[in-house]
């Protein structure tokens, strides 16, 4: 096994780790999450029973560059094939899927869903191979790409609270503000035009102001 060193990001990287459905297993996310983590990422954990449509709502809504999940369930070609073919329908297909399952993806199927398009699932032996520092430096160089560059974004689109236009907002301020400047002054100028209603709840502590 190597010792590698830790990879240095060039871009604001961020990735959606989660274990899959039907699995409790959540030991190696845990772990592998900390490490994306600590290499300079951020990351949005799911945690462990997790759907496909969850994990994707997610990646859609927070714009990710990754997604990163184990399965130790069984059902992982239909899981992942499921994944990938839904980040493509949603207009998605550019993330990235990782994934990993210990001794139950065996080597013909890694094979089957990489050729589908995956873009990595790690065995054993790439554990034994890279280490947990190399797997995640290959995760995270893999995902190291901008976000929000050159986007069209519609206004039209916000006000109607399309998450998909939204994300794509997000990014493009956070990567590209001098490029999305025209647009958010156009959000600005409509904003200043709607009329919100502020409610306010008032009472003594134990009232149920919360609830």
């Amino acid at each position: 096994m190597i010792n590698p060193n830790i990879y240095k990001p060039k871009n604001h990287i961020r990735i959606v780790t989660a274990a899959a459905l039907f699995d409790g297993h959540d030991a190696s996310i845990n772990v592998m999450r900390r490490i994306i983590q600590s290499t300079g990422a951020e990351v949005i954990h799911l945690g462990h029973n997790r759907s496909v449509q969850e994990i994707v709502d997610c990646a859609v809504q927070e714009d990710v560059q990754a997604i990163a999940v184990t399965s130790y369930q069984g059902g992982h070609i239909e899981f992942f094939k499921y994944m990938y073919d839904m980040l493509k329908e949603k207009g998605f297909g550019d993330i990235k899927i990782f994934g990993g399952g210990g001794g139950v993806i065996l080597p013909d199927e890694i094979a089957e869903l990489e050729n589908y398009g995956i873009t990595r699932i790690y065995s054993p032996d790439d554990g034994r191979e890279l280490g947990l520092q190399g797997m995640i430096n290959d995760v995270m160089e893999k995902s190291d790409f901008t976000r929000g560059e050159k986007q069209n974004v519609l206004v039209s689109e916000i006000e109607k609270q399309d998450c998909k236009a939204i994300s794509k907002l997000i990014s493009a301020v956070e990567n590209f503000p001098e490029e999305i400047a025209s647009t958010l002054t156009e959000i600005d100028k409509k904003a200043n035009e709607s009329k919100v209603p502020v409610l306010g709840i008032t009472g003594t502590g134990g009232a149920g102001k919360s609830s």
